[in-house]
């Protein structure tokens, strides 16, 4: 069930008239390293250039996928959440928010929010929720916050705890527009209960191929990228309460039991609940 109306084609609201071919974007490029099909030729391009840069690339898209699946649920076996703010949702792929909380909990609802053309045209594949349940989607930007939250409230009750998802996003957000302003503004509009889940590409002296492929992507690429370091990170959550393990390597939060920690990537995350 949805409250967003499909856009006919060449009005306005049709996003194809939106998306740009001609340079890459990282919507896209994401979903060509998680081995999706919404992509373009420059954006393979540049994502096997990426890849050649850093070849582990692959992996933490792959990481901060799992990351999200264990995180939603945590937050809806344990902590007993039913709402959810997907901020940033990219292209549709397997396990997006909606399937996993709905499959555990058919009643849960979720809003979807993007401000990429390409999403909004692959929406209707994020709305098809439980009957129990809800999903919406939103075509707006992270810094909108009134807008995201006045639409929000259509879906969502924003009495109650609700949780935030800020994956790979906050990236987006340069020094200069104060990024933990931003996530704050967003919280202290939710409820106390409500959880912060965000991840971050870091910078680190041990992965000096992540920083060449940054640079790589903000020559050539869109939106262009912050880095931040694993310190920077952990910023978005102070005055909440950090979920164990902390703020890690998204493929050491929560990982499946093998007897071996899984290797490190260059996508930091945590989950932490607001008090």
């Amino acid at each position: 069930m949805t409250d967003t109306p499909p856009a006919a084609a060449g009005d306005d609201r049709d996003p194809y008239r939106r998306i740009d071919t001609t340079q890459p974007h990282t919507a896209r490029i994401w979903n060509y390293w998680l081995g999706g099909k919404d992509h373009y030729e420059v954006d393979r391009l540049t994502g096997d250039r990426i890849r050649e840069l850093h070849p582990g690339i692959g992996a933490y898209a792959r990481a901060d996928r799992l990351f999200l699946g264990r995180a939603v649920e945590h937050l809806v076996t344990e902590a007993g959440l039913r709402q959810f703010l997907d901020i940033g949702t990219g292209l549709p792929s397997a396990d997006n928010t909606h399937e996993v909380a709905q499959r555990l909990a058919p009643d849960a609802r979720v809003v979807y929010v993007d401000n990429d053309p390409l999403v909004l045209a692959h929406a209707r594949a994020l709305l098809a929720g439980t009957p129990e349940g809800r999903t919406d989607y939103l075509d707006e930007d992270l810094r909108n916050v009134d807008s995201i939250l006045r639409h929000a409230a259509k879906t969502l009750d924003l009495s109650e705890p609700v949780a935030l998802m800020l994956l790979g996003v906050v990236i987006f957000i340069g020094p200069d527009e104060d990024p933990y302003a931003l996530v704050r503004a967003l919280l202290d509009r939710l409820p106390s209960g409500s959880h912060l889940v965000l991840s971050h590409t870091v910078t680190s002296p041990a992965m000096p191929d992540v920083d060449e492929a940054v640079r790589f992507w903000n020559e050539h690429g869109t939106p262009k990228l912050t880095q931040r370091t694993p310190e920077e990170v952990a910023r978005f959550f102070d005055g909440l309460e950090l979920l164990e393990p902390g703020v890690v390597s998204c493929s050491r939060w929560r990982p499946e039991e093998t007897g071996q920690l899984p290797d490190e990537v260059a996508m930091f995350g945590a989950v932490a609940r607001k008090p």
